[in-house]
């Protein structure tokens, strides 16, 4: 049954009503003050359409809602459950400190150190103590 609008005349209120489409014009008492009240045309008005399978308030500005916040395009391919990529911006990775920095240097140079002593010694390195251009 549709929803319909209606006017009351002696305490000047609005209220809506479900009711048959038949008996649409005819006057329905009021629920404050129980006298006949007529039908107006709709102060306000809700239309939807159809797009992508989901329904979308017209006018439609072209974006979508994930999780009560407007994104402009939907989720597609593998994400992580109730995340959507616009709203959870992945975050740089982390910089390295100059002590970091230093460490992975000093790490660096001992290892280079030990496979000039290797190769000297006879003994061929293996897996990451190789060098790149002897490495299979």
């Amino acid at each position: 049954m549709p929803l319909y609008e209606y006017y009351c005349d002696p305490c000047d209120g609005i209220f809506e009503t479900l009711r048959p489409i038949r008996e649409a014009s005819d006057p329905v008492p009021c629920p404050v003050c129980d006298r006949d009240a007529r039908r107006i045309m709709p102060t306000s008005f809700t239309a939807f359409t159809f797009r992508d399978g989901y329904p979308r308030k017209l006018p439609d500005k072209g974006t979508y809602w994930h999780l009560g916040k407007e994104v402009k395009k939907r989720v597609t391919g593998g994400m992580r459950p109730n995340e959507h990529p616009e709203l959870n911006k992945r975050r740089p990775p982390q910089r390295k400190s100059k002590g970091e920095i230093s460490v992975e240097k000093e790490k660096a140079q001992l290892r280079d150190k030990e496979r000039k002593k290797m190769l000297s010694s006879g003994v061929r390195p293996s897996g990451r103590h190789l060098p790149k251009s002897l490495r299979k």
